[in-house]
Parts: structure tokens; C-alpha cells; sequence
């Protein structure tokens, strides 16, 4: 396991932890724990940057997606101050994963994302 494993795989979990919160006051603190002030968030479909953009991302995909979360598809591996990981968008209700991708992140030296450089793998039609 490399030295610094254990600090990806903090930095994932509390990026999880962002993308899961779905209360405004919840989803703010945990963007916060996740991300640094400057932290930006790119994709296919958006590019912010700073906790209120990207709080706002998250607000805006739990509208378009209601009783779905993000779960991690395999492990994470990074290096330097550099992971990646897969995930999906898992209905609650019955298992359906309609969104899949992988994220690519940049650590400051506090552990917390300097960047996420988000790749959509599946995506339902219309999205």
C-alpha cells in the first residue's frame, strides 16, 4: 500500500460524504470538510469552483436525481497529491444505477481537493 494511501482514501470518503448530504446546512459543512476554499469541480456538464458552487452542483444533481446516492465502484489509487476512483448514482429504491463515472482528484497539503476532474462513463438518455 503506498505511504499516502490512507490520505486518498480520507479525501474520497469525505468527498462522498459531500455528494450524500442532502440537507442545504449539511451538504455546505461537508462541501467545506471536502474541498478547499478555492476547490473546484469540473465535468462534462459543469465547471465551479469556490464551496458555493459546488454545493450548488450537488443541490442541483440530488434535484434532478431525488432518493439516489453516490457510491464508490472500486478502490481508490493516487499518488503525489493525485487520486482516482470510479462511482455510480444508486437508486435508493431499487438498486438502478442510470449514472456512472470516475473522478480524478488534487489534494492541497492539507488533504483537501484542490480540483475534481470529473468523466461520466454512463449516462441515461435526455440527461
Amino acid at each position: 500500500m503506498p505511504a499516502n494511501q490512507d490520505r486518498y482514501e480520507t479525501a474520497v470518503a469525505r468527498y462522498f460524504e459531500a455528494w450524500n448530504a442532502d440537507e442545504d446546512g449539511a451538504t455546505a459543512k461537508a462541501v467545506a470538510a471536502a474541498w478547499a476554499t478555492d476547490g473546484s469541480y469540473t465535468d462534462p456538464f459543469t465547471d465551479v469552483s469556490g464551496h458555493d458552487g459546488i454545493a450548488a452542483v450537488i443541490a442541483a444533481t440530488h434535484e434532478q436525481f431525488p432518493g439516489f446516492v453516490f457510491r464508490p465502484t472500486g478502490a481508490v489509487d493516487g499518488h503525489h497529491d493525485i487520486a482516482r476512483f470510479g462511482w455510480e448514482l444508486v437508486s435508493t429504491a431499487d438498486g438502478s444505477a442510470p449514472v456512472a463515472g470516475f473522478d480524478v482528484i488534487c489534494l492541497d497539503s492539507d488533504g483537501r481537493i484542490r480540483s475534481v476532474h470529473g468523466f461520466l462513463d454512463r449516462v441515461p438518455a435526455g440527461a
